[in-house]
């Protein structure tokens, strides 16, 4: 595996941290773990949220997140892990932004972080204490990256782009049935 140093003892803490939390919230998801609302409460959710049909984005949230959460642990494809997870905090994003920065009052800022922080482990790589160094860097490839990225951000922008359309035509139906 190479040299072990600092580095690679804070890629591993850092993977850890991230996909950790990651992965917390992907089993939540999917499976309800951790007090969350599985498959189904999810998909309610998500509806409510724009996100339609609510049981295939419930499915795919908690895949790139418990998923990419992971991968990211085990570092392992690392390049398409990263970006995995910055995709489905773009969805996660587009709920907060109208809030503001801040996740005190609801806003973006943390979603946004682990996205930002699974893109930097995506390009600064898992280091020596990874799956990806014992493989020998089979899938820690710039190639699967840039693959990985630019399907990531095609999927966040389809995903985005057909949430605010249905936000947008909600608010539309609801403004047109009040009373003038």
């Amino acid at each position: 595996m190479g040299c072990v140093n600092r580095k690679d003892f804070g890629l591993l803490l850092l993977r850890s941290a991230v996909g950790g939390v990651l992965f917390s919230h992907g089993t939540q998801k999917l499976f309800g773990w951790f007090g969350g609302g599985g498959l189904e409460g999810t998909a309610q959710g998500m509806e409510a949220m724009g996100f339609k049909p609510g049981g295939q984005a419930a499915l795919a949230a908690g895949l790139g997140e418990a998923g990419g959460g992971a991968l990211l642990i085990a570092g392992l494809a690392t390049p398409v892990a990263g970006p995995i997870v910055a995709g489905t905090m773009a969805g996660a994003i587009s709920v907060h932004v109208p809030h503001g920065f801040f996740a005190s009052k609801g806003g973006f800022e943390y979603p946004a972080l682990l996205g930002a922080c699974a893109l930097a482990l995506s390009v600064a790589g898992p280091g020596a204490l990874s799956l990806d160094a014992l493989t020998r860097h089979v899938f820690n490839r710039p190639a699967l990256g840039v693959l990985g990225f630019a399907a990531a951000a095609a999927g966040a922008y389809g995903v985005v782009s057909k949430r605010e359309r249905v936000v947008r035509e909600a608010a539309d139906a609801a403004m047109a049935a009040e009373p003038e």
